[in-house]
């Protein structure tokens, strides 16, 4: 997808959300390959630097890129090309950066030498599958100098409670969704629907992406293989909720602030409107996903 770079593939399994990770399902059931074979992606490293034929950027000022879909941005084995993606980062001072990790212990030694309170365009998210890895991993967040930080729990196997947290002021958003593929797991609404009271508690944007497969509301069991359904039912959940604005500050090629009107502004087709995870998306880019089940 175009608001996905990947400049590496494959990861370790270290904590509960791993254990029926998609991208080992995805790359055994596409290639036949294990997920833990890890290995740069030549043709796709420095994404955020290609350009189309007029010499342009493909990726436009003001878009959101998030990074390390199919791995995690601080595996151990991604610390010899790490320090060329933080230069990339850099350089496109100008796009936003969503990087997540369930490794926060290794974020303060891995980050750059110039990094001193944070970059203006990256947003630092940790994953807290259940109460346990939040309590493990946002402390780390928090006691990490990150111009942005997010959190975001998924697969969400259990209810969890982030108030203290949230009240720091320190989070400006948080994502959550059900597991998919292999393992389907249970989400519970009401786990859904207590982690998205908090955030509105303290005006935080909550974002309830999707179901999972194995989803439970009112204590009835919905089974839901199709992605595009799991969408559009956490949409008509009611629960998502936009906080208050996340003032990035992005810069052009000449170290001077872009203002707001002359940023990209995302655009949404048809299909995007009962999708859940317009209020935090990239926009459209007409790929036709969202109309295959």
């Amino acid at each position: 997808m175009h608001d996905i770079w990947n400049p590496w593939h494959g990861c370790k399994k270290i904590s509960e959300g791993c254990q029926n990770c998609y991208m080992y399902y995805l790359d055994k059931a596409r290639a036949d390959k294990s997920g833990e074979e890890i290995y740069k992606v030549r043709n796709n490293f420095d994404y955020p630097l290609h350009k189309n034929r007029q010499g342009r950027y493909k990726i436009q000022s003001g878009e959101m890129i998030r990074i390390c879909m199919t791995s995690d941005f601080f595996l151990e084995e991604a610390d010899k090309w790490r320090e060329d993606v933080w230069k990339i980062i850099k350089e496109r001072s100008d796009v936003k950066f969503f990087i997540l990790t369930k490794r926060a212990n290794r974020i303060k030694d891995n980050l750059p030498k110039d990094w001193n309170n944070g970059y203006e365009n990256v947003m630092l998210n940790v994953t807290c599958e259940n109460q346990k890895r939040a309590d493990e991993r946002i402390p780390i967040l928090l006691d990490i100098p990150v111009k942005h930080k997010g959190i975001m729990v998924a697969p969400m196997i259990y209810d969890i409670e982030i108030d203290k947290y949230l009240s720091t002021g320190q989070i400006e958003q948080v994502l959550c969704g059900g597991e998919n593929y292999d393992g389907n797991r249970i989400c519970r609404f009401e786990w859904v629907q207590n982690l998205s009271n908090q955030c509105k508690k303290y005006n935080i944007t909550f974002n309830f992406i999707e179901t999972g497969t194995r989803f439970v509301k009112d204590n009835k069991l919905y089974v839901i293989p199709s992605k595009k359904v799991q969408s559009e039912m956490a949409y008509k959940s009611g629960v998502n909720f936009k906080g208050k604005d996340i003032d990035f500050k992005l810069y052009n090629i000449f170290g001077k602030e872009i203002k707001k009107e002359d940023l990209y502004v995302p655009k949404f087709g048809e299909n995007c409107e009962k999708c859940a995870s317009k209020l935090t998306c990239n926009g459209c880019t007409n790929c036709k996903k969202c109309v295959m089940k």
